[in-house]
C-alpha cells in the first residue's frame, strides 16, 4: 500500500459489524441437488415453508452476536422472493399463501423488530432469462426490480451483488446506481457498480495478510481472475463470505454431517474478522422456512465461544509511550495469549508493522509481529506470562497523534484500542 484514502462514516459503520450471517433461501431450496448454472427447470408450486419464521432466523443470528443480515431476493435463477411485478418468476406465482407471501417484507420486518440491519442479495445475472441478451432492455428489468426492493420495504443497510455470471455482460452502472443512491442514498453496495465495501477475492472466508483497505482493483467473480478498476485509489474494506456447509449455500438434505465444527469457524473468524475485515457466514433455512437444528446450534455455540475468548480483556493498569512504543503495564503478572488492536481509521489507515512484546530483566522478547492494524488485528501467541507488553510501531505513514505536538489529521495515526486476553481455560 503506498497512499491511504479516506473512509465515509458510513464505511466505518459498516466495519464495525464485523459479523454477519448470509441467508441463502428460495426456489432452489426446495430442489435437492440443483446447481448454479444447471439449466434444471424449477417449480413456483415448490416453494412452501410449512414453518416459517423470520423471527427465529433473526433472534439466532442475534444471539451469536451478529450485527447484520443479507438474504438472497433474487440469485442467479431469477426467483424473485418476493411478488415482482416485473417477473413471472416470483412468489407471486407460488402456491404459498396463495401467492401473497412476501419473504423480503417478513425478513426486513423481523430486523427492524429484533435491531438487526437487513440487507439484499440480487444477482445482476439472470439465467433463462432471454432479455439478458439485449444489455438495455435489461438494464430496464434490472431497474425495475432494484426499485421494487429499494422503496417497498424501508432502509435497507446493504445491496449485495454477486458478479457471477456478469462475466463480459455490459450494465449502465451510471444509470443503475444514480437510481440506487437516488432511493436509497445511506446504503452500502458490495462488489459491482460503485461499491461502498469489496469482495475478498475467495468463498472460503479467509483475508490475505496484509489486507489493506485501500485499492484501484476489485474481484468480482468467482468464475474469472480478471478484476474491476476503480479509476483509482479507493476505501473500500473487504468482506470474506463463507458456508456453513461444505460446499452448499443453500439448504440440502445430503450435506448436514458437513456443518463446520466452532474450531474451524474460530478459524475463519481469526482469518477474516482478525486480519480487519468482516465476515458474512451463510446458513440455508430449510424446507420448513427455519434455520437448520444443527447449524442454528453450531452458530450459537460459536458466538458463544468469541465471547468466551473476547469478553473479558485483562485490566491494563498504565500505559506509557516511548516514541512510536508504548508499554502496557499489569498490577500484577497474567497470564497473556492474545491481543486485539484497533487502528483509529478516521484519517484513514497508516500503520504498516509492528511488534509486540515482553521483557525479562532487559532483555526484550518478541511474542507477535504483524503488518497493518487497519480495523482490527488479532493476534495469536503462546500463553505468556508478563507484567508489561509492549507495542511498538515498526512503519507508519505519519507520526502519532497521541502525542502532544501532533495534532489528528489525515497525515497522522492513532490507536482506537489495544486489549489482551487469556483466552486457554486454565
Amino acid at each position: 500500500m503506498s497512499a491511504t484514502t479516506l473512509p465515509t462514516p458510513r464505511q466505518l459503520e459498516y466495519q464495525d459489524w464485523e459479523f454477519g450471517i448470509f441467508l441463502h433461501f428460495g426456489i432452489r431450496s426446495f430442489h435437492e441437488g440443483h446447481r448454479d448454472w444447471d439449466g434444471k427447470p424449477m417449480f413456483p408450486e415448490a416453494f412452501n415453508p410449512t414453518q416459517f419464521d423470520c423471527n427465529q432466523w433473526v433472534t439466532t443470528a442475534q444471539q451469536a452476536g451478529a450485527r447484520y443480515m443479507v438474504l438472497t431476493a433474487k440469485h442467479h435463477d431469477g426467483f424473485a422472493n418476493w411478488p415482482s411485478q416485473h417477473s413471472t418468476f416470483s412468489l407471486a406465482q407460488a402456491s404459498w399463501k396463495g401467492g401473497k407471501g412476501d419473504v423480503v417484507l417478513e425478513f426486513t420486518q423481523a430486523c427492524r423488530r429484533h435491531g438487526m440491519r437487513p440487507g439484499l442479495y440480487y444477482s445482476p445475472a439472470e439465467w433463462g432469462n432471454p432479455v439478458f441478451e439485449y444489455p438495455t432492455a435489461y438494464d430496464d428489468h434490472f431497474v425495475n426490480q432494484i426499485s421494487e426492493l429499494l422503496t417497498n420495504y424501508g432502509e435497507i443497510d446493504i445491496l449485495w451483488f454477486d458478479g457471477c455470471g456478469s462475466e463480459g455482460h455490459t450494465y449502465d452502472w451510471a444509470r443503475i446506481v444514480s437510481e440506487i443512491r437516488r432511493m436509497q442514498p445511506r446504503i452500502l453496495i458490495f462488489n459491482m457498480g460503485d461499491p461502498d465495501f469489496r469482495w475478498v477475492g475467495n468463498e472460503a472466508g479467509v483475508a490475505p495478510l496484509p489486507c489493506w483497505n485501500t485499492v484501484e482493483k476489485v474481484p468480482f467473480s468467482v468464475q474469472t481472475m480478471s478484476k474491476d478498476a476503480m479509476g483509482g485509489p479507493r476505501w473500500l474494506p473487504a468482506e470474506c463470505d463463507c458456508r456453513m456447509r461444505e460446499r452448499n449455500w443453500f439448504y440440502e438434505d445430503a450435506d448436514e454431517h458437513t456443518v463446520k465444527s466452532v474450531e474451524e469457524l474460530m478459524g475463519l473468524y481469526f482469518l477474516s474478522v482478525g486480519r480487519g475485515c468482516n465476515l458474512l457466514l451463510n446458513i440455508g433455512p430449510d424446507r420448513r422456512g427455519l434455520l437448520p437444528d444443527k447449524d442454528s446450534a453450531r452458530l450459537l455455540k460459536f458466538g458463544a465461544e468469541i465471547r468466551r475468548r473476547f469478553g473479558n480483556p485483562l485490566p491494563v493498569k498504565s500505559v506509557e509511550r516511548q516514541d512510536n512504543s508504548f508499554i502496557y503495564e499489569f498490577a500484577k503478572p497474567v497470564l497473556i495469549d492474545h491481543a486485539v488492536l484497533m487502528e483509529d481509521q478516521t484519517h484513514g489507515e497508516h500503520i504498516r508493522r509492528f511488534s509486540l512484546s515482553i521483557s525479562f530483566g532487559d532483555e526484550p522478547v518478541l511474542l507477535h509481529e504483524g503488518y497493518n492494524i487497519g480495523h482490527k488485528a488479532i493476534c495469536r501467541f503462546p500463553s505468556s506470562k508478563a507484567q508489561k507488553v509492549t507495542l511498538q510501531i515498526l512503519d507508519a505513514k505519519g507520526e502519532c497523534s497521541s502525542s502532544e505536538s501532533c495534532e489528528s489529521g489525515p497525515g497522522s495515526y492513532d490507536l482506537r484500542s489495544v486489549e489482551f486476553f487469556n483466552c486457554e481455560v486454565i
